[in-house]
């Protein structure tokens, strides 16, 4: 009788916390940050996480920003518990002790950023922007291309008057001749040669890789690391659709931004997508532009990069 009474117990207490396990893997909700022009949204308007997550209890949850630094701080405070942005905000966020961590990148995209001049600018090469004047969003991922073009072509970032805009700002600078180069990213970078007719002196290839960071809070990706582990699942089949339906994917990321299809198109043609796990090499390259932008002064404090490395990867 006491053998089958311990027995019992022992079914019950395992029972429990087999309960206990499953609901910890099983939030009841999922707070996703985004913007308008990254995968992320193209995932929210297929439709299909929601669809997925909803057969497992879980309510997904759509937060717009307008950039990756606000959506960092988004996660900072607990408002998303993930995000996708590019390389740059996630080094400001972890300066500003942001507990995050990173679950996975993209492909390396670097002719998905440029530095642009009028069609009809003297301005034929890097070395040939000392004394000028270029339009950027501080701290973005364009800043670290800046950097290393303008150190490759024996300059500095003394060397430049830099002018931090906000892409919208930027376009418009750029537009009526306010600043004599444009360093941008696509699909923006896509609009401007298409619609402006602006011209390419130089892009990231050769000189940064610029990947996009699947991002998510350490609280949350510890306690629920199935969901996160899906969500990059996701992603993974989604940017394989997208790869191979550029055309169907221009055509849902033109309704999200409001750029026409063709626009997109042209910038889906050199942006592959895709989400593998981290490795110490992109730990590595990330931590290159954490230490150059700490050198410039864009972060005030070194960053350990590899200190948001996810529990997961270090089993």
């Amino acid at each position: 009788m006491k053998k089958l009474l311990l027995s019992a117990l022992f079914v019950a207490a395992q029972a429990a916390f087999i309960f206990n396990t499953q609901a910890e893997e099983a939030p009841k909700t999922l707070n996703i940050g985004f913007q308008k022009a990254n995968i992320f949204a193209l995932l929210k308007y297929r439709g299909t996480l929601d669809s997925d997550f909803k057969k497992q209890g879980i309510a997904v949850h759509w937060v717009e920003f307008p950039a990756g630094p606000q959506m960092l701080e988004g996660l900072n405070v607990g408002s998303i518990d993930m995000a996708a942005t590019g390389d740059a905000p996630p080094t400001i966020a972890q300066a500003a002790k942001a507990d995050l961590v990173y679950l996975a990148h993209s492909p390396a995209n670097p002719k998905t950023e440029a530095i642009l001049v009028p069609q009809d600018s003297a301005i034929k090469n890097v070395a040939d922007l000392k004394g000028k004047r270029v339009a950027l969003n501080k701290g973005s991922d364009v800043n670290y291309l800046l950097v290393a073009a303008l150190e490759n072509a024996g300059l500095s970032y003394k060397d430049i008057t830099p002018v931090y805009l906000p892409p919208a700002d930027a376009r418009a600078a750029f537009q009526r001749g306010a600043v004599d180069a444009w360093v941008i990213w696509d699909p923006y970078y896509a609009e401007v040669e298409t619609n402006a007719k602006a011209r390419l002196i130089k892009n990231a290839e050769g000189l940064v890789p610029h990947y996009t960071f699947y991002l998510a809070s350490r609280k949350f990706a510890d306690t629920y690391p199935e969901t996160a582990k899906q969500v990059i699942d996701r992603l993974g089949a989604l940017s394989r659709w997208a790869n191979q339906n550029q055309q169907e994917a221009a055509k849902i990321l033109s309704l999200s931004t409001g750029l026409a299809q063709p626009v997109w198109e042209r910038a889906l043609a050199r942006m592959p997508f895709g989400a593998e796990r981290m490795t110490p090499e992109v730990f590595k390259e990330q931590q290159k532009l954490a230490d150059k932008f700490t050198q410039i002064g864009l972060l005030p404090v070194k960053v350990d990069i590899s200190s948001a490395t996810w529990s997961e990867d270090k089993k």
